[in-house]
């Protein structure tokens, strides 16, 4: 796999990720990763060099990346993460015919040993409030195609609060799809909207819709 790199600066670098490669390598090596692909980039003019992860995506979701050039970049761009990333879309295609237009997902999610998340109670020890705003773009042969935004960051919040309501993404097995109609997850960071520190200007990244998101809501 490769991943499309599609920003760079002094600071960050900005990748386009393929489904079904992991930002880091399970083992923590650089082979097979995002991560690998960015540290090899970097260390074509700086030997010693090596990406700093900002945020990370699932393995199976594909979409927009952005890393760390250097120790100094990670800790400015960590540090003010929530107040820098002015907005992240993401693009799912669910199980199931959605009731509304668009709407918003309000719950507490927490994580078990397994890495496994879940919604449960506010008071509950561990509980992190996550929000997820929803759009419909167009449904039909039994799935729903969305766009959404977060508010919050949360691991598997858009997995997670989608199955919830009724409406798994489709081939996310872990979380209750029934179907794997493209093979992959069907989830896609298309956008993430950057306040640069430098400057004071804002960048806006885009990924275009995965092959067969609209495809598979039109039946074709």
């Amino acid at each position: 796999m490769q991943v499309e790199f599609i920003y760079e600066d002094d600071d960050i670098i900005v990748v386009d990720k393929p489904s079904g490669l992991p930002v880091i390598a399970p083992d923590g090596g650089r082979g097979h990763s995002v991560y690998g692909f960015v540290t090899a980039r970097i260390q074509r003019t700086n030997p010693r060099g090596r990406a700093a992860v900002i945020h990370r995506i699932d393995r199976d979701t594909s979409g927009i990346v952005v890393f760390g050039k250097n120790a100094a970049a990670k800790r400015s761009l960590m540090g003010g993460w929530h107040d820098l990333a002015v907005s992240r879309t993401y693009l799912a295609v669910v199980e199931g015919i959605v009731a509304d237009d668009d709407g918003e997902i309000v719950s507490y999610l927490v994580e078990n040993r397994a890495g496994t998340v879940y919604e449960c109670r506010p008071d509950t020890r561990g509980a992190l409030r996550a929000v997820t705003r929803w759009w419909l773009i167009e449904a039909g042969s039994g799935y729903s195609f969305l766009e959404l935004e977060l508010e919050t960051g949360r691991k598997h919040q858009i997995r997670v609060q989608l199955a919830a309501i009724g409406h798994p993404v489709a081939g996310d097995g872990r979380y209750g799809a029934r179907t794997d109609p493209l093979g992959r997850l069907c989830l896609h960071a298309a956008s993430i909207e950057l306040a640069k520190t430098k400057g004071g200007e804002t960048l806006l990244f885009e990924s275009p819709p995965p092959d067969g998101f609209a495809r598979l809501v039109r039946g074709s």
